[in-house]
């Protein structure tokens, strides 16, 4: 009996392991180790390089041929990214013609000149901004293999988020500089040509040495690992950095299990620090003047507070630094770290910075595609900047998503909208691209909270953070999750709403008495089914509220705090465009009847969603 038993429980153990494994074998993902060297020439704004990467293939497909992003060559004339700004019918105001116009001193390179991998020399071939390389034996499933590299760049003049000599005069914005081995996963290789848009890569550790002019201060990604030689405000309290010998010093950064590595630097940055409680160390690099100084000093009580709210509510921030950077040209998210222009109002300033900081969330940790999936990343972050800014800036007597549904409907009745599944790259017009990506990914958060109600979307949100950290999530897994925790099916939200650009109109047809009780008819106008909140006032000032889920959802939400109780529960086919409630109350005990009041749903048409029935009977 005791042998029988230990077997059992070995057998039963083994079978858990092993579907355990069965069950996660799609969601592999390749990893990579950067050692990189890099030499600047600030006076020619160029670098040489070398880099080391251990690439191993956690795939089970054999790789015959590797891709590298080149980004820097985007900034060439006649390149992708400059045809598509000249020719789209609405260009991004940042870019214009204005790579076009850049001199052979201005333009940006990238270029790798040698390449081996186990030290075996590769083919490769420089296709714009991307490196396409045949190797010389497979990559097999499970294996490791190292490719070194020696490259060469050219920074280009400011015009997209990467360059040299912004509109603020900060010398570099370091982002997107060196040769980046392109995502492989269970959709084939991620090599798409920078055309202006996002960026997805592997997550992998960085050990990145930048060797600069010694008068340049620098920041962004990473732990810098000889602070004691550099100074500049990183050194231990107390500790008398030497002078530095000859012209340059070399800054060694270490940053572990993240998919990109920027840098920025400046002569004249004023580095500042605040050391969070239970938090990472914020760094602050700006360069102090007229236009910054009372600003950017309130900037990091602020920063401070929103990582501690992001922390506490939608899983704490795992790095132990975070650094927002004066550079780009507008706002961009990195790895620990942010490049924001600084000449700002103090909103406009701390809404820019919460808006990246908390892209380290789901673009730094979840690591969400921003290239194929944008609105993803960016609807997530929108949206939670709206919750955060409400929490740590200022209270808002609106609805906090005010901002994001209105663009919504906006974009939703001019008739260029596009379903979100559109590669950020591949939308028609960057005016359809703003509002679908950023605003109404924010309203797919916002209304699933709506659909599984608030306290079960709580749950979830941390649930995707605990699951999904370092796993590039893709929005069916965020569906999938959202399903686990509310027990409900919600299949049909991401293809209505992701998947296709069908809207959401309901109404409430009539209100009438019948004997002593009163029949409501609702219909369904738009061509997106969604579960309805329906709030009944009455002439004695109490209300109740009838609920309206789907048959295809396959579940009902709570009863949410802050809401009116449930009196009925009466689901709804969406085959079926109108659908008939019978109250046990006469029509004179009913002051209104509205659709919604909470204004999470997103209708096109708000003006048919309530009826004031005292109003109505008294023109009767």
């Amino acid at each position: 009996m005791i042998k029988k038993f230990s077997l059992s429980v070995m057998t039963i153990a083994f079978l858990s392991v092993f579907s355990t494994l069965q069950a996660q074998t799609d969601r592999w993902q390749q990893k990579v180790k950067y050692i990189m060297d890099v030499t600047m020439d600030v006076e020619k704004n160029t670098y040489l390089g070398t880099q080391k990467l251990q690439y191993t293939n956690n795939s089970p497909d054999t790789l015959i041929r590797v891709f590298y992003h080149l980004y820097f060559n985007a900034f060439q004339p006649n390149s992708m990214m400059d045809v598509r700004s000249r020719t789209i019918s609405d260009p991004d105001r940042r870019v214009m013609d204005r790579i076009q116009k850049l001199t052979p001193a201005e333009i940006g390179i990238l270029k790798v000149n040698k390449l081996t991998m186990d030290g075996k020399k590769v083919v490769f071939e420089h296709v714009e901004t991307i490196l396409e390389v045949d190797l010389p034996k497979p990559i097999l499933p499970g294996q490791t293999v190292v490719f070194d590299m020696e490259f060469e760049g050219q920074v280009p003049l400011q015009v997209r988020r990467a360059g040299r000599d912004n509109a603020e005069g900060i010398r570099y914005s370091m982002s997107q500089w060196y040769p980046k081995m392109a995502a492989y996963d269970r959709r084939g290789w991620h090599s798409n040509p920078y055309v202006g848009r996002e960026f997805y890569g592997n997550f992998g550790d960085f050990d990145v040495k930048i060797t600069i002019d010694k008068t340049y201060i620098l920041g962004g990604t990473g732990y810098l690992q000889n602070a004691n030689q550099i100074g500049h405000g990183y050194e231990d309290e107390g500790v008398t950095v030497p002078v530095a010998k000859g012209k340059n010093l070399t800054w060694h950064f270490i940053a572990p299990n993240v998919h990109d590595f920027m840098w920025a630097a400046d002569p004249k940055y004023t580095h500042e620090k605040v050391k969070m409680e239970n938090g990472p160390m914020v760094h602050f690099l700006y360069v102090k003047n007229d236009k910054t100084q009372e600003n950017w000093a309130k900037l990091k009580g602020y920063t401070v507070d929103a990582i501690q709210y992001m922390s506490d509510n939608f899983g704490k921030y795992p790095y132990e630094q975070y650094s927002v950077v004066q550079g780009g040209d507008g706002g961009m998210e990195y790895p620990m770290s942010t490049l924001i222009t600084g000449h700002r109002g103090l909103q406009s300033l701390v809404g820019v910075t919460v808006h990246e900081l908390i892209h380290s969330w789901y673009y730094g940790v979840l690591g969400f595609n921003e290239s194929s999936e944008p609105w993803l990343d960016e609807g997530f972050t929108t949206w939670g900047t709206s919750v955060v800014m409400d929490a740590v800036f200022a209270k808002s007597d609106k609805f906090v998503q005010n901002g994001a549904y209105t663009s919504y409907f906006r974009l939703a009745k001019a008739g260029y909208e596009e379903p979100l599944t559109t590669h950020g790259d591949h939308y028609n017009l960057n005016s359809a691209y703003g509002p679908g990506t950023y605003n109404k990914g924010a309203v797919f958060v916002e209304q699933l909270a709506y659909v599984i109600g608030k306290e079960n979307f709580d749950k979830a949100m941390l649930r995707l953070w605990n699951d999904w950290k370092y796993m590039h999530p893709n929005g069916h897994d965020v569906i999938r999750v959202m399903e686990k925790t509310s027990g409900m099916e919600l299949d049909w939200y991401y293809d209505y709403f992701i998947a296709s650009t069908k809207t959401i109109d309901y109404g409430v047809k009539s209100v009438e008495g019948v004997e002593n009780k009163t029949k409501i008819t609702f219909e369904r106008v738009g061509l997106m089914p969604m579960p309805l909140d329906v709030v009944v006032t009455y002439t004695d000032g109490s209300k109740e509220m009838i609920y309206l889920p789907l048959v295809i959802q396959r579940g009902n939400k709570p009863e949410e705090k802050g809401m009116p109780s449930l009196v009925m529960t009466v689901r709804w086919p969406w085959t079926n465009y109108s659908q008939e409630v019978q109250l046990d109350k006469p029509v004179s005990s009913i002051e209104s009847v509205e659709i919604d009041p909470s204004l999470r749903l997103a209708d096109v048409n708000r003006g048919n969603n309530k009826v004031d029935v005292t109003t109505l009977l008294d023109k009767k």
